[in-house]
């Protein structure tokens, strides 16, 4: 299995870190976080492309699919937090050449206080280079 997930998490956590005071990211999915605003980074899918595959016995590359999450909980602000917060993890994402499949606010039924957006991004790999599909 080809593996990325730490360069992928590695590229986003700090910048994230860096550009909001107080920022939390984890490379695992968290239901409920305890501190705001977060951010999971979640390496969803990873299997082999079909359209890559040949005659050799190991895997040439893989096609992926990260899920972000991004939770806020800022007063009148958080609809405002979230999208700030996705709009830098898409131009991460796009330069490290992944394509956004999906971006949805998720209602968060049992805490209607925290706002959530749900992106997901696809790309291949294999394992030094990324490209889009």
């Amino acid at each position: 299995m080809i593996d990325i997930e730490s360069k992928v998490y590695g590229t986003i956590a700090p910048a994230l870190r860096d550009a909001f005071t107080g920022i939390t990211t984890s490379g695992e999915y968290v239901k409920a976080p305890s501190e705001f605003p977060f951010v999971s980074i979640v390496e969803a899918d990873n299997y082999t492309s079909l359209n890559r595959l040949d005659t050799s016995d190991t895997e040439r590359f893989a096609t992926l699919m990260y899920e972000v999450n991004v939770y806020s909980n800022k007063g009148s602000r958080k609809k405002s937090e979230c999208k700030s917060i996705l709009a830098m993890i898409d131009q991460i994402m796009y330069r490290m050449n992944f394509t956004r499949i999906a971006s949805t606010p998720v209602p968060n039924l049992e805490n209607a206080s925290i706002y959530r957006m749900t992106a997901r991004y696809r790309a291949e790999t294999d394992g030094t280079n990324i490209y889009r599909r």
